[in-house]
């Protein structure tokens, strides 16, 4: 019986004595390192520059004063289709000429008198010259005459007929001094125009000197930078028209180390419009210039405009209009189905790139030859085949052939 006892001691001690180091050997058992993995797979990927720009009409017009005058209360308003010219935006009238204070009239009054003066004297200087002219033709038609009985020699005749030349010359004179004294006369006298002028006064009280100001294009209004009566110079802006149905473009104010790489032609994405879908577009135009501009930050940078035209049809950006911000993703380079592998999963090994490839559990790894790189996606160009699965964000602990396994998101 004792015998017994002990060997049933000696089982449950080995028993317990193999669970004990199971339980460690599972304790201290080295267990795969949890990773995230991504996949090598095929597919089509691009290269984008992102910024934000901005819609405007290609061709707005501004609608100005043509004459200095009085603009009478603008009534149209944003948004009004226009039709070229057929629609009236506005209407002006002269502007009432300036009273005339004492001094200035007196000025005026003493400009008028001179002149008449002045006229007095060139009629008397061409009464002159008329009478000095005649006595020059008697003169001269006496000594041919006398050339012809040979009484005097032809130098007398040389003589005669340059006299009558220069006096018919003076005449001419006199005739034009005249003209001009006249004309004088006339300015001076408009120089005393004003509200004591009772014709004047009834013509600009009536309502024949409207002038009416059309529309110079189709499309509909879009600004009004004028709109109360007030008397403007002549050329002063009032209002802008644009067609913002088929006229509509969009503006990117790109760093010129991006605007480097855009060429006239390049597709565009155009997205965060506020509509259902993106609308798509085409690089039309890189301004040669760029511009100083100053960031939030107070960065100074050099910017230059990238025009972009819409491709979509006019039906799928309707809502959009003049200034309205967008976002735009203008293509640099895309590629067909490539090869695709995640950007995370790549880093630095000796100067080359490399990835970690799981393989039978364990990572395992490999030098690749990539692309273009988006920061999302690389084009994998050597290294890899489709379906590889390798890790995402390496640790700096990560060597060659560590067992790893999948993190398992909840």
């Amino acid at each position: 019986m004792a015998k017994a006892r002990k060997q049933s001691r000696l089982i449950l001690t080995s028993v317990a004595v193999v669970l004990v180091g199971a339980a460690l050997a599972a304790a201290f058992w080295p267990k795969p390192t949890m990773v995230d993995m991504g996949s090598v797979v095929r597919g089509d990927m691009w290269l984008t520059i992102d910024e934000e720009g901005r819609t405007r009409v290609r061709d707005a017009y501004v609608v100005s004063t043509p004459v200095a005058g009085q603009l009478q209360r603008v009534t149209v308003h944003p948004g009004d289709p226009v039709q070229r010219g057929e629609t009236v935006v506005a209407h002006m009238r002269p502007t009432n000429p300036a009273a005339l204070d004492v001094r200035t009239r007196e000025q005026a009054l003493a400009v008028v008198t001179a002149a008449q003066a002045a006229l007095r004297v060139a009629r008397a200087d061409l009464n002159a010259a008329l009478a000095n002219r005649d006595l020059a033709q008697t003169e001269l038609a006496r000594t041919e005459q006398l050339v012809e009985r040979g009484i005097v020699s032809m130098a007398v005749l040389d003589r005669a007929q340059q006299t009558a030349r220069v006096t018919q010359a003076n005449v001419d004179t006199a005739e034009a001094a005249i003209a001009m004294r006249e004309a004088e006369i006339t300015n001076a006298q408009a120089q005393l125009i004003g509200f004591d002028d009772k014709g004047l006064g009834a013509a600009i009280g009536n309502g024949s000197d409207d002038i009416p100001l059309y529309a110079p294009a189709d499309g509909s209004i879009l600004t009004i930078i004028q709109e109360s009566e007030t008397s403007l110079p002549a050329g002063t802006p009032i209002m802008t028209i644009g067609n913002i149905t088929d006229d509509l473009e969009v503006v990117v104010d790109l760093l010129s180390t991006d605007a480097v790489q855009v060429k006239v032609g390049d597709s565009v994405r155009i997205a965060d419009w506020g509509g259902p879908s993106d609308l798509t577009g085409t690089v039309v135009r890189v301004d040669p210039f760029g511009v100083t501009r100053f960031s939030a930050l107070g960065v100074e940078e050099q910017r230059v405009n990238t025009v972009i035209a819409f491709t979509s049809q006019a039906e799928e950006y309707t809502g959009l209009g003049h200034g309205f911000r967008v976002e735009t993703q203008i293509v640099i380079w895309e590629a067909k189905d490539t090869l695709i592998l995640p950007a995370s999963a790549l880093f630095r090994s000796q100067g080359d790139w490399a990835v970690f490839v799981v393989s039978d559990g364990a990572a395992v790894l490999r030098l690749v030859e990539i692309g273009p790189n988006n920061g999302i996606e690389a084009q994998v160009l050597n290294g890899l085949s489709e379906g590889d699965r390798v890790v995402l964000y390496p640790s700096s602990g990560l060597v060659d052939g560590m067992r790893v396994a999948e993190r398992m998101i909840n």
